[in-house]
């Protein structure tokens, strides 16, 4: 039998130019690299405070001391069914707002009348007129059942309110998990600054071996697929995570423990769950990869919409950690996405009539 021709016979570099070129190519891609965590490393606490914002927005709202928890002594059925309830307490008594502009060392009360008065008579008898018992035009209340601001500034009291913040704070529990959580996020989004960089050397070294009608589908899927994976990525972080986070945090409510989230815990979390969003919104993609490759036509995907349906609800089930409500809002988009890739691949199959070209 005659000998195979080595790979590189009809090629106009020899193995170890292309050697050379994939050196040079991931050096630049490295260098671009380091470069991104670097600069990551420089806005390292704006983005950790970007990434903290769910969950600090999460923590206010339900730490509020004006609303009530009306959780407590419902069964699992009655937790499930407030979930879904439309009817929403609002708070009895407001959160004045001037509290916002006060100093860390400053406090705002609200204190009884006849409670002044009475502090005051103790430490200064005789000093003030008879109260009134006649109650204003204005309230119809009496006087001395009537509140006054009074503001207090103490030391004591900036310590108090830090204190008091805290559980509306992920926190650490170890001396060394802030710097590491630091270094974790930088490196992480170093490397989503630097990737378009890093794919398009991967790319230059890659596209000098593909023929003209694959490097047209490159160019053509490859855009599409980022932008599925970045539609599905921020789609979590703005509209999943809110409901995702209201719900844990009332699930800790109802069977009474005192949430105190863990900063490299939360961080984990926060970049994991946008990733399988970002990774499950590639079905469209998918779908036209098995269609390409002869695996699964166009009419088995029409004629199987229900197990794929039921696939894809049991998916979302298994890639989101929370609620109900957090699961429909994987699977619908995910649905949608099923209906999408179906078109595409009819829409595919009709611009081309070799269906592997």
């Amino acid at each position: 039998m005659p000998r195979n021709r080595d790979l590189f016979d009809d090629s106009t570099m020899t193995f170890g130019e292309h050697l050379e070129v994939l050196r040079v190519h991931v050096w630049r891609a490295l260098l671009g690299l380091v470069l991104g965590v670097i600069l990551s490393l420089f806005f390292g606490d704006r983005i950790i405070n970007f990434l903290r914002t769910p969950i600090d927005d999460a923590l206010r709202r339900n730490n509020l001391p004006t609303v009530e928890n009306d959780l407590g002594g419902m069964d699992f059925t009655g937790f499930i069914k407030q979930l879904f309830s439309t009817e929403k307490k609002e708070p009895e008594v407001a959160v004045p707002v001037v509290q916002e502009s006060l100093q860390a060392d400053e406090l705002l009360v609200q204190v009884p009348i006849a409670s002044l008065r009475s502090a005051i008579e103790s430490a200064a008898p005789g000093t003030l007129k008879p109260t009134a018992v006649e109650p204003p035009k204005e309230t119809g209340e009496p006087i001395a059942a009537l509140t006054v601001p009074l503001l207090i500034k103490s030391d004591e009291i900036a310590l108090f309110k830090k204190t008091a913040d805290r559980f509306n704070r992920p926190v650490t529990y170890k001396v060394e998990e802030a710097f590491m959580t630091y270094i974790k996020v930088s490196m992480v989004s170093g490397f989503v600054l630097a990737s378009p960089w890093v794919f398009f050397q991967l790319w230059l070294f890659v596209a000098a071996g593909l023929f003209p009608h694959e490097r047209k589908h490159v160019y053509t899927y490859l855009p599409m697929s980022l932008g599925l994976f970045f539609v599905g990525a921020l789609f979590c972080f703005y509209f999943v995570f809110p409901i995702v986070l209201d719900f844990l945090i009332s699930f800790n409510s109802w069977i009474g423990v005192e949430l105190q989230p863990r900063l490299s815990d939360y961080i984990s979390f926060v970049l994991m769950l946008p990733v399988m969003f970002g990774i499950s919104f590639q079905l469209p993609m998918v779908m036209l990869f098995l269609e390409r490759i002869g695996m699964i036509t166009v009419q088995a995907y029409i004629e199987n919409w229900r197990m794929a349906v039921l696939v894809i609800a049991i998916a979302s089930m298994l890639l989101t950690p929370s609620d109900p409500q957090s699961m429909l809002l994987m699977m619908f988009p995910l649905v949608f996405l099923y209906i999408a890739g179906i078109q595409l691949c009819r829409f595919q199959s009709k611009a081309t009539a070799d269906p592997l070209a």
